[in-house]
């Protein structure tokens, strides 16, 4: 997910926090640079470093989680006519 907002928010909090891009990126197994890029929304966040993530960050995952998927999601699809639709039928197939 290419996501300045996203990555943006992550530094925010990092920076709020003072808590070091070196101990956030160890956390991730990344190099620091990999790191800036990220939060300047030049690379690719992924679905498996949101927990790593959270739990560098001292954040709540689930919540985390979600507001991680809701971007995704926003950045992807909107504007189409149909997304709210297509969201309902997917929560048809999505289990508790």
């Amino acid at each position: 997910m290419k996501s300045v907002s996203f990555g943006s928010y992550l530094k925010h909090i990092r920076q709020q926090k003072k808590i070091p891009q070196r101990k956030v990126a160890h956390r991730l197994d990344i190099d620091t640079s990999t790191l800036s890029k990220m939060e300047l929304g030049e690379r690719q966040i992924t679905i498996s470093m949101i927990e790593g993530l959270a739990d560098a960050l001292g954040l709540d995952y689930r919540e985390l989680q979600i507001k991680f998927v809701t971007e995704k999601i926003m950045q992807d699809f909107k504007g189409q006519p149909f997304l709210k639709e297509a969201l309902l039928e997917t929560m048809k197939f999505i289990k508790e």
